[in-house]
């Protein structure tokens, strides 16, 4: 029985030995390679805080004390030390979360995956605890020096500077990544904390002089070594968290526990807000990790645990269309930029930055921000493409509205993994954007079908100057060419059925299937006709603002049927019924979508299931509406 197996709950911890401790270490990454390996998740940024996790736990008293990491993606290793310990399904329908979860255990405090939030619950409980009298509890929020490019972080830790009375501790886990290496102004403060030479001159003196003169000298040095406080406040460019008023600690050696733990027992004694900035290294003790230059494993299918290859190859997927056709755009436009929030190598963007390194602009993790500087580059005559994941978008939807679409900016939005993501969960799930990009005025919005669709409305979306542009497919994947077998003013058609018996006599049905939905809309198509029903199965491709020519094909037939991987409300065919009604078109627009709630982790084809969003369900409900009104 291993150290692993006899940890239920955090209190176990702090039995433990130091040596112990340096077991149970070795146990969890071992745990975490072989789980992991098996379902998929994010690997290596869970190595890089197994022993600031334990230290954590060791100091602090969960649930009474909170614990709020920054993303959650870290958060493997706490879930392994609050009882949870069946990895056998995690991020799978019925396992484990990848993330913090509230419905797992009441150690699970922020849910939201998005990042630089942290600060905010923090600065908040915190303040909650000071007015409800509950001096004796703390608030810790475990941060990442890649969130710290955010600038709600920044809002955040400005007013936590001015409450002096909060127990409230900042970790900053500074492993220089986010996805990939972190950028910017904040990233070279941090390097310089890192590699200051006479910081670690002096401190490598002191070690061997303290060392030599007995076990007095041996006692300064382990307190020296777990603050390093006295020293690196003369040789260290710590002002950066000080000028802000905030108690500065580290930097710290985040895999050395005890110093950790001793760092975390200081700050905890403090009585006021206190940063403490510990060095970590994404993928510690996996040798793949370790040798990723990439992104050290951030997030992984299922690999072989000994090599890290994958173990089934990835097949070519919507980001590597994307990716190429972007270059070939680069190519024919000067003007064309690229920027990304943190994001380069996941979104694709990668082939374009080694192409023309200066036009490409990774802002960290600052949606709004890359937003709006690219509606300055727009003004100043460049065409910028911002590509980000469909879900980060929504945090950036106020500079969408009023910096890019109210100044007419030719800006071009390419939004990866729309739609129904699945296992990361309900703030990973890119269901939003349509329903919040449909109200912004001028705004175009292009949902392709396949490689060809998405390469057409990429090559159509740069060639707009005067509005802002969106082109949105998803995860995965993907599947064969969907042809048209006509165009109607821009529409594809996709399909046309008979019926079958009297023909004339056979209700008609327009079936519009938006993007990925697309191959849905087709085999309900075939279904219908089944049943005897005249079909016609159409993709608009370009689905905002609704495509008069779309309202047309409404209005000849009988009903009307949409079909999207979005929010129903305010969706495609909600503004399409409302078009409708507006033209004096009495045909009933039956619209499918995703309903308006939170969805739990689970596949995409179990999620379209359990939705009833599959052609079989649809059909049924479809028929059901035909004899309502027969």
């Amino acid at each position: 029985m291993g150290l692993l197996d006899r940890i239920g709950s955090p209190a176990d911890l702090r039995a433990l030995s130091a040596g112990q401790v340096r077991a149970l270490a070795g146990e969890i990454r071992g745990y975490l390679v072989d789980q992991v390996s098996r379902t998929g998740g994010h690997l290596g940024p869970n190595l890089g805080v197994v022993e600031l996790t334990i230290a954590l736990h060791r100091v602090f008293e969960s649930p009474r004390d909170t614990l709020v990491f920054d993303t959650g993606h870290q958060s493997y290793v706490h879930k392994l030390l609050t009882g949870r310990q069946d990895f056998g399904r995690l991020r799978k329908s019925g396992g484990l979360s990848g993330y913090p979860s509230r419905a797992e255990s009441e150690h699970d405090v922020v849910e939201n995956s998005h990042a630089s939030t942290a600060l905010s619950w923090a600065d908040g409980i915190a303040r909650a605890n000071a007015l409800a009298g509950r001096g004796d509890r703390h608030v810790v929020a475990v941060v990442g020096d890649g969130a710290l490019t955010g600038g709600m972080a920044w809002e955040a830790l400005n007013n936590i500077a001015d409450g002096t009375d909060r127990r409230l501790v900042v970790v900053v886990n500074d492993n220089g990544r986010s996805y990939a290496p972190t950028i910017g102004g904040l990233a070279l403060h941090l390097d310089a904390l890192r590699t200051t030479r006479g910081y670690e001159t002096v401190l490598s003196w002191g070690k061997r002089a303290l060392r030599r003169s007995g076990p007095p000298g041996r006692v300064a040095y382990d307190a020296l070594h777990g603050l390093k406080k006295g020293i690196k406040d003369v040789v260290a460019p710590q002002g950066m968290f000080e000028d802000l008023g905030l108690k500065y600690v580290g930097p710290v050696d985040g895999h050395d526990e005890a110093a950790v733990e001793f760092a975390l027992r200081r700050a905890r004694s403090f009585g006021g807000p206190v940063i403490v900035h510990v060095i970590t290294e994404k993928g510690r003790g996996y040798s793949p990790a370790e040798q990723d230059v990439a992104d050290r494993f951030h997030a992984v299918g299922q690999i072989h645990p000994e090599t890290g290859l994958p173990v089934a190859p990835s097949r070519f997927g919507w980001t590597g269309v994307f990716a190429d056709e972007i270059v070939r755009i680069g190519r024919r436009r000067p003007d064309v930029v690229a920027i990304t929030a943190a994001m380069l190598q996941p979104v694709g963007l990668a082939p374009f930055a080694e192409a023309f390194p200066a036009r490409t602009f990774d802002v960290g993790i600052a949606e709004q921000h890359a937003v709006t500087t690219a509606a300055g580059m727009a003004f100043a005559g460049l065409h910028p493409v911002v590509a980000v994941y469909a879900t980060f978008l929504n945090r950036a939807f106020d500079q969408v509205l009023m910096d890019v679409g109210l100044h007419r900016a030719g800006v071009t939005f390419v939004l990866d993994r729309a739609g129904l993501t699945g296992d990361d969960g309900a703030s990973h799930n890119g269901m939003w954007d349509m329903a919040l990009l449909g109200v912004v005025p001028g705004l175009r919005l292009a949902a392709p079908r396949d490689e060809d669709t998405l390469r057409a409305a990429l090559r159509a979306a740069v060639d707009v100057d005067d509005a802002p542009t969106v082109v949105r497919y998803p995860k995965g994947a993907l599947t064969e060419a969907l042809p048209a077998v006509d165009d109607v003013d821009g529409v594809d058609v996709l399909a046309r059925h008979g019926g079958t018996g009297t023909d004339d006599a056979a209700r008609s049905v327009l079936v519009c299937g938006v993007g990925s939905m697309a191959r849905t809309a087709l085999a309900l198509g075939e279904l219908l006709a089944q049943h005897g029903l005249r079909v016609t199965v159409v993709d608009p491709r370009w689905v905002l603002p609704v495509p008069a020519a779309l309202v047309k094909l409404v209005g000849e037939h009988d009903h009307a049927v949409t079909i999207e991987d979005g929010v129903r409300e305010g969706g495609v065919g909600s503004a399409l019924g409302l078009r409708a009604r507006d033209a004096g078109i009495p045909t009933p627009v039956q619209a499918f979508g995703v309903p308006r709630r939170y969805l739990e982790h689970a596949s995409r084809d179990e999620l379209l299931t359990g939705l009833r969003l599959t052609a079989p369900d649809l059909a049924r409900d479809v028929l059901a509406a035909l004899r309502a009104t027969a």
